[in-house]
């Protein structure tokens, strides 16, 4: 399934969240994913607001006990714990984001970044509630519109800051943005922090038939603008899978060290790379080359050519515009040897994660193709069933 946003107000974790279960994401789902994680003193409920003639569906967290500060360390083993797996993959991913940038801002080490607001259970409880409605409405693909961003300031824990706050302007890199006259926060941090985990890709819905419409509404009334966040949910058409535009970036380089190459592609994927690689080549004057290719979207592609030239320092790099069909994907998980494995189904194959494969066999001392054989099994078992 597709989901297309409409951010033209802003967007936050419960606006997101709202909006799913507004789509129809069945909420005992929300919950028991957030249960899993441990978290207690947390109430999730909804209710059906108007926001400036817009009906909308509020999600409302109500926090028992506000607890002054948690690690971020703390959050993640506790994101780590939701079920499904791929529900505690993208929370732990928002989750890392999130204490990634404030580490950067405050000078002080990720894990013991400290998430102030409500103690951290909002944070659990908006990215694991999203995260779950997104894995129950099956959506594969996520789109969105320019975020609506105003100015101004805001009060947190560390006191007034400027709207957007930094956390924010840093973890939008890449996103498409508009300014709106609002001196409000409408992009909050962990609004920013989901649509990274969930892979959003910008600019206009691809071809699709539109199955729900649902809305989430912000907490707060903002006169002439409806403060409310609009997702639409599609199905793709045309045949599995999309068609869409992606760019190529590629530069040949011969005075590279192979220290520099070996970690430069997990950093092109880290600054927005969709996929990246090397190839040998032989360059001008017979000398031994390595062709660097990265696959990204458009939007990412400045980021992503601006790393290549630095850690490189290649005077050119190639630019191609190509297009890249991708089919749908799921996720499932099997047991195996006493451990969890993650697998990923196409529609012509289904394949277990090698890092779980590899965790397991430094635990149990089994080979890994042993594993990959009986995780198969269990797959083909899997299928057989439904």
């Amino acid at each position: 399934m597709i989901l297309s946003l409409n951010p033209v107000s802003g967007i936050s974790g419960d606006m997101l969240l709202g909006a799913l279960l507004d789509l129809g994401a069945p909420m005992e789902a929300v919950r028991t994913a957030i249960e899993a994680t441990g978290v207690t003193g947390w109430h999730l409920s909804t209710r059906s607001v108007e926001r400036e003639g817009v009906r909308a569906l509020h999600a409302v967290v109500e926090v028992d006990e506000i607890v002054p500060a948690r690690r971020a360390a703390d959050l993640l083993a506790m994101a780590g714990r939701a079920t499904p797996a791929p529900v505690a993959a993208m929370a732990t991913s928002a989750i890392t984001s999130l204490a990634s940038v404030e580490s950067r801002i405050h000078g002080v080490s990720v894990a013991d970044v400290h998430l102030h607001e409500l103690g951290g259970v909002d944070t659990i409880v908006d990215t694991v509630g999203v995260a779950a409605a997104l894995n129950a409405l099956a959506i594969s693909q996520v789109w969105s519109g320019p975020l609506g961003m105003g100015t101004g300031q805001t009060s947190a824990a560390h006191g007034v800051l400027p709207v957007p706050a930094p956390a924010t302007l840093h973890l939008l890199t890449g996103a498409q943005v508009i300014g709106i006259d609002s001196h409000l926060e409408t992009v909050t941090p962990t609004g920013a922090a989901l649509l990274g985990a969930m892979g959003t890709r910008f600019g206009p819905a691809p071809p699709m038939t539109i199955q729900d419409v649902g809305y989430g509404a912000g907490t707060r009334e903002t006169p002439g603008r409806p403060n409310v966040l609009s997702a639409v949910l599609g199905s793709p058409v045309g045949g599995s899978g999309h068609v869409e535009a992606m760019t190529m970036l590629e530069t040949t380089v011969d005075d590279v060290t192979g220290e520099v190459l070996g970690t430069l592609i997990p950093e092109l994927l880290t600054v927005g790379a969709a996929d990246a690689w090397l190839v040998p080549a032989v360059g001008k004057k017979n000398r031994p080359a390595q062709l660097v290719s990265a696959l990204c979207e458009p939007h990412a592609a400045d980021a992503v050519e601006n790393h290549l030239l630095r850690s490189t320092g290649t005077l050119g790099v190639r630019r191609t515009a190509i297009l890249r069909r991708s089919v749908p994907r799921e996720w499932t998980t099997v047991e195996l040897a006493g451990f969890t494995v993650r697998v990923k189904i196409g529609p012509h194959t289904a394949k277990p994660e090698h890092d779980d494969l590899a965790a397991i066999a430094d635990a149990t001392g089994v080979p890994v193709r042993i594993l990959a054989d009986q995780a198969r099994a269990l797959i083909d078992d899997l299928w057989a069933e439904n």
